[in-house]
């Protein structure tokens, strides 16, 4: 995958494979000792946050594994 700059990537949405619109990206995880991501903290939509398999956060929000990216563009892809 190129080289992107988080900042490009705050308030992006976020949609599955299939097209769903999943939420807003929130924030991101990362190793500090390894500098590895870890996961995308997603807002969800209100109308899908309970058809998500993803964990969630104290305060609702998905982390999704970072490894579930399929494509950065207009809209963060990941895979369901």
């Amino acid at each position: 995958m190129a080289e992107i700059l988080a900042e490009n990537l705050s308030g992006k949405a976020v949609m599955g494979a299939d097209g769903t619109e999943l939420g807003m990206l929130y924030n991101i995880t990362m190793n500090l000792k390894t500098g590895a991501l870890g996961s995308l903290i997603v807002e969800p939509h209100e109308a899908i946050a309970d058809q998500l398999a993803f964990d969630r956060d104290d305060e609702g929000h998905f982390r999704v594994p970072v490894d579930h990216v399929q494509a950065v563009k207009d809209y963060i892809v990941v895979r369901r």
